[in-house]
């Protein structure tokens, strides 16, 4: 009976202390966005004196101001275009590739899919002079188009080890039953693997989706006109060589960060079942 009572009391403990563990992270997490989300509605002389998360008064023309004066509604369409064009194209490049390399047999397979992996090792500042030049022989240097495929190669390596990864655990059952149906290869790239793999796409459109939404260098590098400048462009404009405007700034990162976080709200659920199962088809 103590023995029991005891394994029954140190299991209470262990989970107490693994719970508060799990807080102290979340609300180190959150406590960044809260006091952003708190210092985009104070005023340019109260942002370092009042130092409590609900200002005494809410200031939310400093959204309208920094919409206006950091010119967001162009480069937040911009930004809209390049991930949303982006995902799509990584989305659709990625599983078919790791399709390709789980289910199908072709020369060289093995050896193009290390060669994938290679290029994750690399990271992005080693390749900017090469993509320089590359982008400017094939007169993609500061276009749309050039900027996009750019960042679906950037996306694609790791897109495409995680996709792989769960086509190669996939019942091939599921494959022959199609093929009974008359489903072609594609057609069962289409309307097979697809959708078993809502959890992992979840994971690479988060993630992908956050990378593009977040890039800057790269876009320095291949843009000269401002007018294709991504949305992170905006926020330079309340820096000054004297004077930072805190509370726009604070305002412009807020407006940033919301389609990002309201992306992640609405796939939360395949997300955490991608991260749980792993490659485990569901």
């Amino acid at each position: 009976m103590k023995s029991a009572i005891y394994y029954k009391t140190k299991r209470i403990t262990i989970n107490l202390i693994i719970h508060l563990f799990l807080l102290t992270v979340a609300v180190s997490c959150l406590f960044p966005l809260l006091w952003m989300l708190s210092s985009s509605l104070k005023t340019q002389e109260t942002i370092f004196k009042d130092m409590s998360i609900i200002p005494k008064e809410f200031h939310f023309e400093n959204y309208y101001l920094a919409w206006k004066e950091g010119g967001f509604g162009r480069y937040f369409l911009n930004s809209v275009i390049y991930t949303v064009s982006v995902v799509i194209g990584i989305i659709v490049v990625a599983s078919l590739a790791a399709y390709a390399f789980s289910r199908l047999s072709f020369p060289g397979k093995n050896l193009l899919f290390y060669i994938f992996m290679a290029a994750m090792m690399i990271p992005l500042p080693g390749s900017f002079v090469p993509l320089f030049v590359l982008m400017n022989k094939l007169h993609l240097r500061n276009t749309a188009l050039g900027y996009i495929l750019a960042m679906i190669n950037v996306g694609l390596s790791t897109s495409i080890f995680l996709l792989k990864t769960f086509f190669d655990k996939m019942p091939k059952e599921l494959e022959d039953a199609a093929r009974i149906d008359g489903c072609s290869k594609l057609g069962i790239w289409w309307n097979v693997a697809l959708p078993l793999a809502k959890p992992v796409l979840a994971v690479v459109v988060v993630f992908n989706a956050l990378n593009v939404w977040n890039e800057y260098v790269l876009a320095l590098i291949i843009f000269d006109s401002k007018a294709l400048m991504p949305l992170q462009v905006a926020l330079m404009n309340f820096h000054g060589e004297f004077i930072t405007k805190y509370p726009l700034l604070m305002a412009g990162l807020t407006l940033t960060a919301l389609p990002i976080i309201i992306t992640y709200i609405f796939m939360q659920k395949y997300i955490i079942k991608g991260v749980t199962q792993g490659a485990i088809v569901g």
